[in-house]
């Protein structure tokens, strides 16, 4: 897939970004009805967290950082992973199992990474990742890099301990990072509103003196602009920043969950303004085709598909690979 694409700053034909923000968005979308596909057939074996009706905000935010840049991700990660650059069909065999996956098959779909892009990878206790984060951020400030970190988490992970103990230390040492709170309402099955006290996320993040924009998450545009110019403030010296970003998970907590614990018609009032329709319905405005549209989903489709067929194709892992990656004798020995 194409490299993420420079700040939105860079670029004086906002609707060609926009488009190829799309095309990014429409391959997360197929991939992840494809995951859930293999799920059913018994070819995943585990849970599939679905970011239907996220996927903007990976793309945004990815899209404004460069390669090397560093992201750490969560047991919703399919998307993040893609959006940075992931190539779609190493993850696949890496759902199935196999060789050639992102991890070797090892890691399967909650614990998707692929540091050639900067992927540091997925973490499934959403908050712990926000610690990761932090020390990868420390890491980059003693080494004297220029590279920001990046770290998405739920709504439901700000009321866990790791999170304040992140930003604290975020904050304490001016780490360059960028929180992303993809706030979908829930905290796997329970309504997040009905177990936070006080005013949610973005007040928290304030409440250590941490910059913190909220958006509308399913507005690519709002999206891409917002994440632009906190990446640029980050980079420039700023400290930690957090971005919060309103959204709604449109399938359940794993993809088998019917998600029958929702108010009877939210669910469908919320397919009205997902972030795939809403970006396309622009795209329409500013002249871009039927026709252009068609081909683009296609394409996405066409990838995926091709990505399924390698990854069932592809052998299972020799046994004896168990046993590399391993560390069961004695500590890590400092290079002399």
């Amino acid at each position: 897939m194409p490299a993420p694409t420079q700040a939105a700053t860079d670029h004086t034909n906002q609707t060609e970004r926009i488009f190829g923000l799309f095309k990014t968005m429409l391959l997360i979308r197929a991939f992840e009805e494809a995951a859930h596909q293999l799920l059913t057939e018994g070819l995943v074996h585990g849970s599939v967290h679905q970011s239907i009706g996220q996927e903007a905000i990976s793309v945004a935010v990815c899209g404004n950082l460069r390669r090397d840049d560093l992201i750490q991700s969560n047991h919703r990660g399919h998307a993040h992973a893609i959006a940075k650059g992931a190539n779609p069909t190493a993850m696949m065999k890496e759902l199935l199992g196999r060789a050639g996956g992102t991890n070797g098959g090892k890691g399967g779909s909650m614990h998707i990474a692929d540091f050639s892009v900067g992927m540091l990878g997925a973490n499934g206790i959403l908050a712990d990742g926000m610690g990761l984060a932090a020390g990868a951020a420390h890491a980059v400030t003693l080494k004297g890099e220029d590279k920001i970190v990046g770290v998405f988490v739920g709504d439901g992970s700000t009321n866990r301990g790791p999170f304040y103990e992140a930003l604290n230390w975020a904050k304490v040492f001016h780490l360059p990072l960028l929180i992303v709170c993809e706030d979908n309402g829930y905290a796997s099955t329970t309504a997040t509103r009905g177990v936070t006290a006080g005013g949610g996320p973005a007040v928290r993040a304030a409440s250590f003196d941490i910059p913190v924009v909220s958006v509308d998450g399913n507005d690519l545009l709002a999206m891409d602009a917002a994440a632009a110019t906190l990446i640029e403030r980050i980079r420039n010296g700023g400290g930690p920043h957090f971005l919060h970003a309103a959204t709604y998970r449109l399938k359940g907590h794993v993809s088998r969950d019917p998600g029958l614990y929702r108010p009877k018609g939210e669910l469908e009032a919320r397919w009205d303004h997902e972030p795939v329709r809403r970006a396309e319905a622009w795209l329409a405005e500013q002249g871009v085709t039927p026709t252009e549209i068609a081909a683009a989903r296609a394409a996405a489709q066409e990838r995926i598909a091709g990505g399924v067929a390698a990854a069932r194709a592809a052998p299972f892992p020799d046994p004896k690979v168990a046993y590399a990656d391993v560390q069961d004798v004695g500590g890590p020995s400092w290079p002399k």
